[in-house]
């Protein structure tokens, strides 16, 4: 690989999708796609060996979200950035993708062009968006604000496992509810834990249920 190109993973379960996006990337001077997954479960391992600039990431994956991905790619490559691919446009999704990490949030209707040019003005130092979220993003804003102080530090996805919690839910229930899998709500509790300066399920819910 060269060192002066900005080095491009792509996970996205279509394969037309993902084969058009791969032959955009490597038809630049200045991008190189180095490797594309058709899975969460099968990029977890690539991504942290190959630590590639930015990952081109698909949220709306068969089993493994692609937010779920980006949460525990993370947690060992924090240096990684994202940029969510999708056709999701609803607010919680984008909202806990962008709070969860993302650097950008462009959609699957744009053209191939959007995401390359996406890619240069992260680089840039820019946090690229799409016209239609970047208006949802601010709407969302300002009905975040009305949300008390302990509530502003969660994503949605950790604010409805925190509400799960004080439901008396366990872990596995919540996973359920919420159609994840038991690990990604694992990560959600230590990030609670984080966020609210808390050590057990105990603090935590004296700080959800005093911020009420």
């Amino acid at each position: 690989m060269e060192n002066s190109k900005i080095s491009v993973c792509v996970v996205e379960d279509i394969e037309a999708i993902r084969e058009n996006l791969v032959a955009h990337i490597n038809a630049t001077d200045d991008l190189i796609c180095i490797d594309s997954y058709a899975s969460a479960e099968s990029a977890l391992k690539g991504l942290i060996e190959k630590q590639p600039d930015v990952v081109i990431q698909d949220i709306g994956l068969p089993e493994m979200t692609g937010t779920e991905c980006m949460l525990r790619v993370k947690l060992k490559c924090p240096d990684i950035s994202f940029l969510m691919y999708t056709v999701f446009q609803e607010d919680d999704k984008i909202i806990d993708a962008v709070k969860s990490g993302a650097s950008g949030y462009i959609l699957k209707e744009d053209r191939a062009s959007v995401a390359i040019n996406a890619i240069r003005e992260f680089v840039k130092g820019g946090g690229p968006m799409s016209p239609t979220i970047a208006r949802k993003v601010i709407d969302s804003f300002h009905k975040y604000q009305q949300k008390n102080e302990i509530i502003e530090k969660l994503s949605d996805t950790e604010y409805k496992v925190i509400q799960k919690i004080a439901e008396g839910k366990l872990n596995k229930e919540i996973a359920f509810e919420l159609k994840t899998s038991e690990d990604y709500i694992k990560v959600c509790i230590h990030r609670i834990y984080k966020k609210l300066h808390v050590n057990n399920r105990v603090e935590a819910l004296r700080k959800y249920l005093d911020g009420e």
